[in-house]
């Protein structure tokens, strides 16, 4: 397996991994005891890491949300709790989840020791949601710590994406449209009428999509042969044990 068939393998999982915990009830929970409800969670906890920052600074991190939308949001939740606090307690349940779900899994050492060396290898410049989430603490027991790694692991292919996505000359809300299209009223953006979307858009999308991968390479390709079988193992069981009976 070569590390451009790594990326290609593991990263979707990753994508649709990364996010499992997001809006299940003991994360909603957690919010509710800062005073946030779901939304104000989302938005306050995947972005406290950046900080008690302004909503331009969310909003850029962020990338396909409309900035209105990211302001009220954002403003509406930190008048309740502090973003740094919320980032913590986001990620808390992140691991909680991880320890919830993937506690039988054998072969968890193994992904993270190989997770922990992408991260390690991986340039943030420019990668401002991932530098955040990548410069947090990881906990010692392997379920929660693989979890936090998949959620760390999301952030950096989501983050270098969006740069790919500026520089294809695509706007956000654009390549966000072509790829969900049913979810543009739900980031924020107006659903009526739907944006025009050109040949040019697609093939734009096309090239960030390659783009991407090419960005990502700078930490995954540090992985030699058995390290990238270990990670895509690893992502593997994670997708089969949040897929199987009794889970989310």
């Amino acid at each position: 397996m070569t590390p451009e068939e790594l990326v290609a393998r593991a990263c979707p999982k990753i994508g649709a991994l990364g996010s499992a915990f997001y809006f299940v009830p003991e994360t909603v929970a957690a919010g509710a005891a800062l005073g946030l409800d779901v939304f104000q969670f989302y938005f306050l906890g995947r972005g406290g890491v950046l900080g008690d920052v302004e909503p331009r600074v969310v909003a850029s991190a962020f990338g396909y949300f409309e900035p209105s939308l990211v302001e009220m949001m954002w403003n509406a939740a930190r008048a309740k709790a502090a973003p740094r606090e919320a980032g913590r307690a986001h990620l808390a349940a992140c691991q909680s989840f991880g320890r919830a779900h993937l506690g039988d899994l054998p072969g968890l050492g193994a992904f993270c020791e190989s997770a922990e060396a992408v991260v390690a290898a991986a340039d943030p410049a420019g990668l401002a949601l991932y530098s955040g989430i990548s410069a947090e603490a990881l906990p010692d027991d392997l379920p929660a710590r693989a979890m936090q790694l998949v959620a760390v692991l999301r952030e950096y292919r989501g983050s270098a994406h969006l740069v790919a996505v500026i520089a294809s000359g695509l706007e956000p809300r654009i390549a966000h449209y072509l790829r969900r299209p049913a979810d543009l009223g739900l980031f924020g953006w107006p659903a009526e009428p739907p944006p025009e979307v050109t040949d040019s858009d697609r093939r734009a999308l096309a090239d960030a999509d390659a783009l991407t991968d090419k960005l990502v390479l700078s930490g995954y390709g540090v992985l030699d042969g058995p390290g990238r079988e270990a990670l895509v193992a690893g992502v593997d069981q994670i997708e089969s044990a949040l897929s199987g009976p009794g889970s989310v």
